[in-house]
């Protein structure tokens, strides 16, 4: 089994920072995509951030220039970089990972339809 394993969600004030970090483990699984994606009480899910196995990465226009995705290979660890937090960030944040190539883009838009593995979430909340 493969697990992902979510934390660094947290209580801020508008305009602070968070860093949020998804460790994967477990048994051999093959990483084409790798995402972040959120829901809010009442909504619907909807992808933040995506980056695909040659590292393109793609962002939610809400997120555009505040959030960065990156990843570390080594540490088998994906990272969510949160700048300028507003209160609409408030979400439960979802680290996933698809075996199945599509485009960061293509990823993003599906809202994580068909991701195959996801981690339990990380609660952030933004306070005005």
């Amino acid at each position: 089994q493969v697990q992902l394993v979510e934390s660094g969600g947290g209580s801020v004030q508008s305009g602070g920072s968070l860093r949020l970090s998804c460790v994967v483990s477990g048994d051999t699984y093959s990483s084409a995509c790798m995402g972040w994606f959120r829901q809010a009480p009442g909504k619907e899910r909807e992808g933040v951030a995506t980056i695909d196995s040659d590292g393109a990465t793609s962002y939610a226009d809400s997120v555009k220039g505040r959030f960065t995705i990156s990843q570390d290979n080594i540490k088998n660890t994906l990272y969510l970089q949160m700048h300028s937090l507003r209160p609409e960030d408030t979400a439960m944040y979802y680290c996933a990972l698809a075996e199945v190539r599509e485009s960061a883009r293509w990823w993003l838009l599906s809202r994580g339809a068909g991701m195959h593995y996801w981690g339990n979430g990380t609660l952030v909340t933004v306070s005005s």
